[in-house]
């Protein structure tokens, strides 16, 4: 008798399985055929029992859109937050362990792509999409890619960029001034800056481990000759841990950003210029406003003669020796030690803003930058992009240099971190 009631209990519980399966299963063809009122309730229900993400990320997104419902962005965001939830626990378990260990995490940062999904899905639950400006742009920065690359920084090009002053000419065998400038104030100046993933929750913290490179091209189209007047390359690699549940709440800190960069433009003797660094961002947002706090330390290089800091003629072999020495010991009286950038979404508009300063206030030297975008004629991926510098630190070879410039012209991508 006890061994039928046991067997009648798993046949009730298989049946009651199988017709929740079969019932989500409709509620996937009613979404499929657009009857989103007759799905909605259905994979909402499905959702409430917690097990299926892909039903919670679904009911997500049919809040977000309202498909079946009315448009709910708080009732979105929780959705999705819910469905990522799990991601943290995306790579396989053992069968005889509860978690991961780190060579089952590094064997899954090899062999699948899986984890890299899932730590996209991560990173747009962690960041708060309560409006449909965040929803839209963070949105925008996890689909698609190109062989894995994706946008970093701002991709722009300013056909019409002008400076108060024209630029100076640094010659590679006399000192840091000629006295001879370019013989135009106007040029284009454009920028390319890319990432790629390379891990995602290696060290079980819902970490992102990413490579990137930015380069940024300052060119006198307008001169006769037009020259390439400067070019700086940026490679770096830096490592995003999310913070806790508390902290995000609490203070809107959302990661922590470690990381190493290098800066150098690629050129020999007086006109060389680079610099290496280590450094410390704080990710923040509060609903449409997003902030970045950074603070860097310098990797200190050996010192070149001090003759060779002098704007005095010497012979090229003699410089070519001491090509691995530093190129600009004084940069960060010019750069400082770090640098705050604020991002303000307003429906379509983009609003920037980076403040820098050496905290010298013997002798006080920053700069300040504004930048502003809107989508060409509602183009999805492009928009208008205008903006002014004032200060130092424009460009690696002027990095002493006082330089105030306005630029119009177009982004491909928008950049918040």
């Amino acid at each position: 008798m006890g061994f039928n009631k046991i067997m009648l209990g798993l046949l009730g519980l298989s049946v009651g399985l199988f017709a929740s399966l079969e019932s989500y299963s409709q509620g996937i063809k009613y979404y499929e055929k657009g009857e989103y009122e007759k799905a909605f309730p259905i994979v909402l229900a499905e959702s409430k029992k917690g097990a299926n993400k892909a039903a919670q990320y679904r009911l997500a997104e049919m809040y977000e859109k309202g498909l079946g419902t009315k448009v709910d962005y708080k009732e979105s965001s929780f959705w999705y937050k819910a469905a990522a939830s799990k991601y943290a626990h995306a790579v396989p378990k053992k069968a005889t362990e509860s978690e991961p260990d780190f060579t089952d995490r590094l064997n899954s940062q090899l062999v699948s792509s899986n984890t890299i999904k899932a730590g996209n899905e991560f990173a747009l639950a962690k960041v708060d999409t309560n409006t449909p400006e965040t929803k839209s742009l963070m949105t925008s920065f996890f689909d698609g890619d190109f062989f894995g690359l994706t946008p970093y920084k701002v991709n722009y090009l300013l056909p019409l960029s002008y400076s108060k002053d024209k630029p100076n000419r640094v010659s590679p065998i006399l000192g840091s001034n000629t006295g001879q400038t370019y013989n135009e104030n106007m040029e284009v100046v454009f920028q390319l800056s890319l990432k790629k993933q390379l891990s995602y929750n290696l060290f079980g913290w819902n970490e992102f481990i990413v490579a990137a490179y930015t380069q940024k091209v300052w060119w006198q189209l307008y001169d006769e000759s037009g020259p390439f007047r400067e070019t700086n390359y940026q490679p770096e690699i830096f490592m995003t841990i999310p913070t806790t549940e508390n902290l995000d709440q609490s203070i809107g800190l959302k990661a922590v950003k470690l990381g190493f960069i290098h800066e150098s433009n690629g050129q020999e003797g007086y006109r060389s210029r680079s610099w290496n660094r280590l450094y410390a961002d704080g990710v923040w947002q509060w609903d449409n406003l997003f902030l970045s706090t950074r603070v860097w330390y310098r990797i200190k290089e050996d010192a070149k003669p001090d003759w060779y800091y002098e704007e005095t003629e010497h012979d090229p072999l003699i410089i070519q020796q001491y090509s691995d020495g530093d190129d600009n010991p004084d940069i960060e009286d010019y750069l400082g030690y770090g640098d705050i950038k604020l991002d303000y979404l307003y429906g379509k508009n983009h609003f920037g803003l980076m403040l820098r300063n050496n905290l010298d206030f013997d002798d006080n030297k920053g700069a300040v930058e504004l930048t502003y975008s809107y989508p060409f004629f509602d183009s999805p991926d492009s928009s208008w992009y205008v903006k002014v510098f004032t200060g130092y630190g424009e460009s690696l070879i002027d990095y002493n240099v006082d330089v105030t410039k306005a630029s119009f012209g177009f982004s491909f991508s928008d950049g918040l971190f």
